[in-house]
């Protein structure tokens, strides 16, 4: 890739900085311009994306060439190209989710049963803490000894500001963890150098505790996490707005597909209204 293109790159990396994109975010979208930019090579044109388009579905998950064609748009609102914005690919709503990849309050018990056994405190705790709040991997760092004693972590990101409150039983919970491990101040959960843990850290400690608690990989990831909050409070209240100012979504919309129902047999089970009279007895 030539040197001018680099310096592009890392302008545009500048421009989503001014946007206040999350630092997760701003890698994402430097790492899917490079992969077009890698597929156009030094001459394109709105053909050559069209082609790109096309290369993305036929190689991924319509959800991830989406987003990938998002990271692109963006990138041509950068450059003043606007004409080379494309659609995404139209998606159906769905009513249910992939089991594969749902996490039941049954294999989040035995993670947290793994992490014990296995001595790992800190994924325990981070474990518990993320499911009881519903928070964002990246607001754990949030969580200090100090917010503690107010019961309650507030979070600024984005130009945003928002309260979590937390739960009477994770605070006592957390106490006595803040005790074990000899913390007095700043963010509970650190690694050894005392740096806070990153979304990386307890993305590759989950997946070393997997085959220990006999739960599929594809199900173990910090977000599914959050998706266990929602559903299980949602299950419980039945409240979408409620939960939506829970999770901090601005729109009840995103909220809502955190609350799909789990299985078809669900679905099916919901669709058994009673209204079949022509059928034999």
């Amino acid at each position: 890739m030539k040197q001018e293109t680099q310096n592009e790159l890392e302008r545009f990396r500048d421009y989503l900085r001014e946007q206040e994109k999350s630092s997760h975010t701003i890698e994402k979208y430097c790492r899917d311009v490079r992969k077009f930019l890698m597929f156009a090579d030094e001459d394109w044109d709105k053909n050559t994306i069209i082609s790109f388009k096309e290369y993305l579905q036929a190689h991924y998950k319509t959800s991830s060439a989406n987003s990938m064609l998002e990271s692109l748009n963006s990138y041509f609102h950068f450059i003043g190209r606007q004409e080379y914005c494309v659609r995404t690919f139209r998606v159906q709503k769905r009513i249910f989710c992939d089991e594969r990849q749902e996490m039941t309050r049954s294999d989040y018990q035995k993670l947290v049963k793994a992490a014990r056994e296995r001595g790992d405190e800190r994924l325990c705790a981070i474990l518990q803490t993320i499911a009881s709040t519903g928070i964002r991997i990246s607001e754990l760092s949030y969580i200090t000894a100090e917010s503690l004693a107010q019961g309650e972590v507030v979070i600024d990101c984005k130009g945003k500001q928002r309260v979590i409150l937390l739960p009477q039983s994770l605070m006592l919970y957390l106490t006595q963890y803040c005790q074990k491990q000899r913390i007095v101040r700043g963010s509970i959960f650190v690694t050894k150098n005392g740096q806070a843990v990153r979304r990386q850290n307890v993305w590759a400690d989950m997946k070393s505790v997997c085959t220990e608690a006999g739960v599929l990989p594809s199900k173990v990831y910090p977000h599914n996490l959050r998706h266990l909050f929602a559903k299980i409070f949602y299950e419980r209240d039945h409240d979408l707005v409620r939960l939506a100012d829970y999770l901090g979504h601005s729109s009840v919309e995103t909220t809502r597909r955190y609350t799909i129902i789990s299985s078809r047999e669900a679905c099916r089970r919901q669709l058994e209204l009673g209204l079949l009279i022509d059928r034999e007895n």
